[in-house]
């Protein structure tokens, strides 16, 4: 059976650097820090004190006030998102053949948020179980595609991928391989999170995940430097349109990229913690060379997982420097997440995006916050330091990971 061609045509995002694809880019190549205090809650008591919060959104200025109310922040920010990538991608939702256009959309955690109110509510109370109608359809991962689907009409597949922070990049595989087979034309793909939350703070500060680095949150981000002490939490959401070829060929739609594999593994060590010698991470990434059928050397740029974390980032450069050989002094590998935080389930749609737009535009957005050499990193790999580099792409690639040692990493190509 021969594998239908996958693109990319539309994209949205809404992450703490900027509320659309546009100002995102610009963030990102500007160096902009989207870490402050948080404004959500009183962290007085609180180890981490800041996070990457999105600035001026309001959700009422896209979505009805009424329907607003019905979903937690994490379905707003799918649903502000998808709208815009549906918008970018110039599909005619009246022609379009909606039996045939899905929805697959990752989620780490869901409606934390919804949750975390509804339980002390009623730990505040007389112990009577009055809880909101809306509780459980607010609060279920799978309610953002859900949404996304009823407001269009998709008819398509629809659910949601749960695989932590590798969610959004699982949800683009799957989505890739559905419209490979020939069961859809068009897929909305992505991931959303809104974890900035008591629950979600508290939570990763008991793991000891978090930088506490209070004194100055905007530099708090520094995957690849010495003195990195935890990641920073984020929140938004990536959307990304994924076209059959021929699909999108005949109707004129502008084509950022070809998506030209997707590759999974586990690492099957620890809950939370990568292997050592990036086994899992080496694996993912030959398995999506194999399945994009390219070449280790063809590979110009990787949008690394570099979470800030002492024994990931270690990990993974580890691994790249195994799966590249000689070639990945060549490669300019960067973390966005120095810029954005790490919006967990979101995250891996959000550096898909900025992977695809530096494809685009000739530039690697920078790593940064760097400051001090680590011993324990090759100083002959080019991290993309402090400032972005002009070069041209041809070939990106996008890696995620996640707690339970899921691993997902996604190729694409400038089109032929």
């Amino acid at each position: 059976m021969e594998l239908k061609r996958v693109v990319v045509t539309g994209l949205g995002a809404l992450t703490p650097i900027g509320n659309t694809k546009d100002e995102y880019w610009s963030g990102l190549i500007s160096g902009k820090s989207g870490a402050a205090p948080i404004t959500y809650f009183d962290t007085e008591k609180f180890k981490t004190n800041f996070a990457c919060e999105l600035k001026n959104f309001v959700a009422t200025d896209f979505l009805d006030r009424k329907e607003a109310r019905k979903m937690d922040r994490f379905t707003q920010y799918a649903m502000v998102a998808s709208d815009e990538a549906i918008a970018d991608s110039k599909l005619d939702l009246d022609t379009v053949n909606k039996l045939r256009v899905g929805v697959i959309w990752g989620a780490g955690i869901g409606g934390l948020e919804t949750f975390q109110n509804e339980v002390l509510n009623f730990a505040e109370g007389d112990g009577t179980p009055r809880f909101n109608p809306f509780f459980i359809p607010k609060m279920i991962a799978d309610i953002a595609p859900g949404n996304i689907s009823i407001k269009n009409g998709f008819m398509g597949p629809n659910y949601t991928t749960v695989s932590a922070c590798a969610s959004s990049a699982n949800a683009m595989i799957d989505a890739l391989n559905y419209i490979r087979l020939g069961h859809c034309d068009v897929i909305v793909t992505g991931g959303s999170e809104a974890a900035v939350t008591i629950a979600g703070m508290g939570g990763f500060n008991a793991m000891h995940a978090l930088s506490t680095r209070n004194e100055s949150p905007e530099t708090a981000s520094r995957p690849f430097d010495a003195t990195r002490d935890g990641f920073v939490l984020g929140e938004g959401a990536g959307a990304i349109i994924l076209e059959e070829y021929e699909h999108a060929k005949a109707r004129g739609a502008k084509i950022y990229a070809e998506v030209l594999g997707g590759g999974m593994s586990s690492d099957a060590y620890h809950m939370t913690a990568p292997h050592p010698d990036g086994i899992g991470v080496i694996a993912v990434m030959k398995n999506c060379l194999e399945n994009a059928g390219l070449k280790p050397e063809d590979v110009d740029h990787i949008n690394t997982h570099g979470t800030s974390t002492p024994l990931g980032d270690v990990a993974e450069l580890k691994a790249i420097k195994e799966v590249f050989g000689d070639h990945a002094k060549n490669i300019n590998i960067n973390s966005t997440k120095s810029m954005t935080g790490h919006l967990l389930g979101a995250a891996g749609a959000i550096e898909a995006i900025a992977a695809i737009l530096a494809m685009e535009h000739g530039i690697v957005p920078p790593t940064i916050n760097h400051t001090t050499v680590d011993e324990n990193i090759d100083p002959e790999l080019n991290l993309t330091l402090n400032a972005p580099q002009k070069r041209e792409i041809n070939v990106a690639m996008s890696n995620t990971f996640g707690f339970g040692g899921h691993n997902a990493c996604v190729l694409f190509k400038k089109l032929d």
